[in-house]
């Protein structure tokens, strides 16, 4: 197998998904995640069996997981897939969900998977992108509105394991100029 270069980015292998479940779970770890209720309710492997079904048998061709690697290390990933919102058309397409390793955090994974995550919906089609947040994520909110995001004005609340979570709707035009 070859060494790729540091900053790589590719679709995901089934065989990566316990990889990506140990990512999420150690994020779930933290009080402040919007999932830390579940914590003590799952564990690697019930995530990996996820991610593995999500990898392997998406419900359209058009959900991709990719990840971030460094050498051949798994440090981080994006989902994506149509928009399921309410008022979505055939050109809404949605980032699902980006994580990366804190420690992998400020040497450009993230930025790489953004990048990414809007060239494959691009590529299927899409000409424009949605990513609910957390309304408490500010600095997420910032960096990706740094990069051409910005709320739409939609907000949601969903039943989250800490409670009721305040979600904010952020959007971009991926359309090829």
């Amino acid at each position: 197998m070859t060494d790729h270069a540091p900053g790589f980015v590719r679709l995901a292998l089934p065989r990566e998904a316990y990889d990506i479940a140990s990512i999420q779970y150690g994020l779930m770890a933290d009080p402040a995640h919007p999932l830390h209720g579940l914590y003590a309710q799952t564990d690697v492997d019930a995530l990996a069996e996820v991610w593995h079904r999500s990898i392997l048998r998406p419900p359209l061709a058009s959900y991709r997981v990719l990840v971030a690697t460094e050498h051949e290390t798994v440090v981080g990933m994006v989902a994506v897939g149509p928009s399921e919102d309410e008022d979505a058309g055939a050109e809404d397409g949605q980032v699902i969900e980006l994580m990366v390793r804190p420690p992998e955090r400020s040497r450009g994974h993230g930025t790489r998977l953004v990048q990414a995550a809007v060239d494959t919906l691009r590529a299927d089609g899409f000409t424009r992108a949605t990513w609910w947040l957390p309304s408490t994520a500010d600095e997420l909110r910032a960096w990706l509105q740094d990069m051409g995001w910005a709320p739409d004005g939609i907000h949601a609340s969903a039943e989250g394991p800490a409670g009721r979570v305040k979600l904010v709707r952020l959007h971009t035009d991926i359309s090829v100029s």
